[in-house]
C-alpha cells in the first residue's frame, strides 16, 4: 500500500497505518487517527510523542466522564481508543529509557486497557503467570460461545515491539468471538516485562512459553488437547521457536513468518555471513560502526530499531543490537523440529521481514499452511495492518478446521 501519509518516512506511515488498523477491532477511529497524523511531522520523534498523548488524554478523559455517569458502552469504547493511542505515543522515545515520558504513557495505555476490559461481555480478566521468581502480565478472555466447558484457548504474545494489550486488536477479539478462550502476555523484552521487572529479550523462547502453557493447563474452562500458540510479527520467529520445544501445543501460527531475525542484519553488509556476524560481535569495530550511524540518518526503519533494540534487548550500541538479533533463528535444525501444524503468514510488501515466511515454511517438516496477503486486498503490509478482518477470517478458519480434526 503507497503512503497515504509520510510519504518519505516509512516508519512514521506504517505506525500510523498500524493505528489505523486496529479501527476493525475498536482500537482506533478514522477521523482521531488521520487528524492526530496530519499534525506530526515526519521523523519528528517528539512531535509524535506530543499529538498522540494530546489525543488519548482527550479521548480518554471523555471516556472517563462517561464511565462516571453510567455510560459504560461508550466508556469502553473510549478507554479502548486511549489505550491504544497512549500505546502510539511513546513508540519513538526509546533511545533514552530514562524518559519519564515512556513510563507515563505506558502506565496510562495500560491502565485504559484494564478499565475497559473490567466493561466487556463478558469481562476479560488481568492475569498474573508465574514465571522465574516473578510474574508475567496478561488477560484472560473467557470464550463468547460454549456451554461452559472446556474450550479451545490461543496462547497469544506480541513481538519486538507490540504491548499483550494492543493483542486485543491483533487477534485476540477476533478469536474470541469465535469461541476460543484467549491469553494475551508480555514475555521478557516485551513491555509489562520490561516496566515491571527490567526483563531484557531472550532467544529460547520456549522457556517463556512453557510455564504459560503449565499455568493455563491447571484451568478447568481449558481444553488441554486444543491449546495453540499465536506470535505477531517478531513473534513469528519465537512463537515457532518455543513450539519446537514445547509439545504440548496442538498448533502454532506465525503472524508473519520469522526464520531468522540475523538475515535482516547481515543482508545489508557486503561479505560472507561468518565475517558479519564475527565484526558485529567484536569488542571494536570502528568501521562497522560508522556504517550503522549512516545507516541510521539515511533509513527511519533502522534509527528506530536501532534505539528500540538496545533498549529491549539491554545491550549498549546499535552494533551491540544487531548482534543480538543473531541469535534469533531457527536454523540449524530448530524448525524442523516442530512437531504441532503450523501456519505461517506471508505479507506482498513486508518493510520488516521479507521473503523470511517463505523461508520458514520450507524448513518446515511438520503439517503446514502458508497464507499469502496480497497489495490488492489491501492486506500487503507487515502483519496485513489495515486488514485485520480479512487476516483473521483464513488465519482462524484454518485454527477451527486445524483443531476439529484432534
Amino acid at each position: 500500500m503507497e503512503p497515504v501519509l509520510f510519504a518519505d518516512d516509512t516508519s512514521f506511515w506504517f505506525e500510523t497505518l498500524r493505528v489505523l488498523g486496529a479501527t476493525a477491532y475498536g482500537g482506533a477511529d478514522i477521523g482521531e487517527v488521520l487528524v492526530t497524523a496530519q499534525a506530526i511531522t515526519a521523523g519528528d520523534y517528539d512531535g509524535w510523542y506530543d499529538q498522540w498523548l494530546a489525543t488519548a488524554d482527550r479521548i480518554a478523559a471523555e471516556a472517563e466522564k462517561a464511565q462516571a455517569a453510567g455510560h459504560h458502552v461508550s466508556a469502553r469504547d473510549g478507554l479502548l481508543r486511549a489505550s491504544n493511542y497512549y500505546r502510539s505515543a511513546d513508540f519513538y522515545l526509546h533511545g533514552n529509557p530514562a524518559d519519564p515520558r515512556i513510563s507515563h504513557s505506558y502506565t496510562r495505555a495500560r491502565e485504559c486497557f484494564i478499565a475497559a476490559a473490567a466493561l466487556m461481555d463478558p469481562p476479560v480478566e488481568p492475569v498474573e503467570i508465574p514465571y522465574e521468581g516473578t510474574v508475567l502480565h496478561g488477560y484472560f478472555y473467557p470464550a463468547h460461545r460454549g456451554d461452559g466447558g472446556p474450550r479451545p484457548t490461543i496462547l497469544m504474545h506480541s513481538g519486538f515491539d507490540g504491548t499483550c494489550e494492543e493483542m486485543h486488536y491483533l487477534g485476540a477479539a477476533a478469536a474470541q468471538e469465535r469461541g476460543y478462550n484467549v491469553v494475551t502476555f508480555d514475555g521478557p523484552g516485551q513491555p509489562a516485562a520490561l516496566h515491571f521487572d527490567g526483563l531484557v529479550f531472550r532467544p529460547d523462547w520456549e522457556h517463556v512459553v512453557t510455564p504459560v502453557v503449565d499455568w493455563v493447563l491447571q484451568r478447568p474452562d481449558v481444553d488441554p488437547n486444543k491449546v495453540a500458540l499465536f506470535g505477531a510479527s517478531m513473534g513469528g520467529e519465537l512463537a515457532p521457536r518455543a513450539a519446537a520445544f514445547e509439545h504440548r501445543l496442538a498448533a502454532c501460527i506465525a503472524f508473519d513468518g520469522v526464520y531468522d531475525m540475523g538475515l535482516t542484519v547481515t543482508q545489508r553488509m557486503p561479505a560472507p555471513r561468518a565475517e558479519v556476524e564475527a565484526v558485529l560481535r567484536a569488542e571494536s569495530a570502528p568501521e562497522v560502526d560508522a556504517m550503522i550511524e549512516d545507516l541510521m540518518k539515511t533509513d527511519p526503519n533502522i534509527r528506530w530499531a536501532a534505539t528500540h533494540g538496545q533498549y529491549v534487548m539491554g545491550v549498549d550500541s546499535p552494533r551491540a543490537f544487531f548482534a543480538s538479533y543473531l541469535d534469533y533463528t531457527l536454523a540449524d535444525g530448530i524448525a524442523e523440529q516442530i512437531t504441532c501444524p503450523t501456519l505461517v503468514c506471508e505479507a506482498a510488501t513486508d518493510i520488516f521481514f521479507e521473503g523470511q515466511p517463505q523461508l520458514l515454511f520450507d524448513h518446515l517438516t511438520c503439517p503446514k499452511a502458508l497464507l499469502k496477503f496480497t497489495e490488492a486486498e489491501g492486506a500487503g503490509a507487515h502483519c496485513q495492518a489495515g486488514a485485520g478482518r480479512l487476516a483473521f477470517a483464513r488465519i482462524y478458519d484454518w485454527l477451527d478446521d486445524t483443531l476439529a480434526a484432534r
